[in-house]
């Protein structure tokens, strides 16, 4: 599909959580260590917990709203942004699952299969969800400044943490869609992620002993 906004970082983050979705499977399927302890010493982890919710709520606070006034007399628009609130709304809840099996050296490992399973079918299921329908409904109604100023509020909630967001989000992007988004950020950034922030990420080794894809 054809987009007037440029969806280009939208389609990329939800790529990241998708891809650290499935490293979070991987390891609450190892079977040779506790992945409880393998999972709460990773740093991928913390970062993916984080910037999840930044994603979803920045969406929440900032871009719902300004389509529930353009939408106000579009019932079937406005109970999609429902649905997406709604489907926004069971992800807290399971992370904080997460790290209370986390925490739990007794029993914690054993219900980390069922809540990876749960968290990529809600996660996958609402992704596909607002890439399928609330995309389209963005670009309708959402001017290009006020999708300016979404990413710029969401950059801003990323704050000093974007040396290492940046990595995180191109982590497992084509070198396309890395040299297009770099693309269009100042020369300085640009400069930054090449020299230091890439490096700096890789050498992190974010997922600890786990394996990266």
């Amino acid at each position: 599909m054809t987009y007037q906004l440029d969806m280009t970082m939208m389609f990329t983050v939800h790529d990241a959580l998708r891809r650290d979705a499935e490293r979070i499977a991987r390891i609450t399927a190892r079977m040779d260590d506790d992945p409880g302890r393998l999972l709460g010493a990773a740093v991928g982890w913390e970062m993916f917990k984080a910037y999840l919710r930044v994603h979803h709520t920045t969406e929440d606070d900032l871009l719902w709203p300004v389509m529930e006034r353009t939408l106000a007399d579009r019932p079937d628009e406005l109970a999609l942004l429902a649905a997406m609130e709604a489907e926004h709304a069971l992800i807290d809840p399971l992370l904080e699952a997460f790290d209370a099996a986390i925490a739990d050296p007794d029993t914690g490992h054993e219900r980390l299969g069922d809540l990876s399973d749960t968290l990529t079918g809600v996660l996958g299921g609402h992704l596909k969800h607002e890439e399928s329908e609330a995309l389209a409904v963005i670009d309708l109604s959402v001017t290009p400044e006020q999708w300016q100023a979404f990413g710029q509020e969401h950059g801003k909630r990323i704050g000093a943490d974007s040396t290492r967001y940046l990595p995180w989000v191109l982590d497992s992007a084509s070198e396309e869609r890395t040299a297009l988004i770099l693309s269009r950020m100042p020369e300085h950034i640009q400069a930054a992620y090449r020299d230091e922030w890439r490096a700096a990420y890789d050498a992190m080794n974010v997922w600890g002993r786990t394996e990266r894809s």
